[in-house]
């Protein structure tokens, strides 16, 4: 939660480290979706190859 009485400058400090902040989470749950993307490929390509 933000102090009610920020200056201008200040707040744009706080605006862009919480906007820093996001940009991380962000890039954290992209890695781990793509983690999840290709495990879920190779595991596909090893049920088609057994198929085969």
């Amino acid at each position: 939660m933000r102090p009610r009485s920020l200056n201008f400058e200040q707040l744009v400090n706080v605006n862009r480290q919480e906007l820093l902040n996001d940009k991380e989470s962000i890039s954290k749950i992209e890695m781990r979706l793509e983690k999840k993307q290709e495990a879920l490929a190779l595991k596909q390509r090893k049920e088609f190859e057994y198929k085969s």
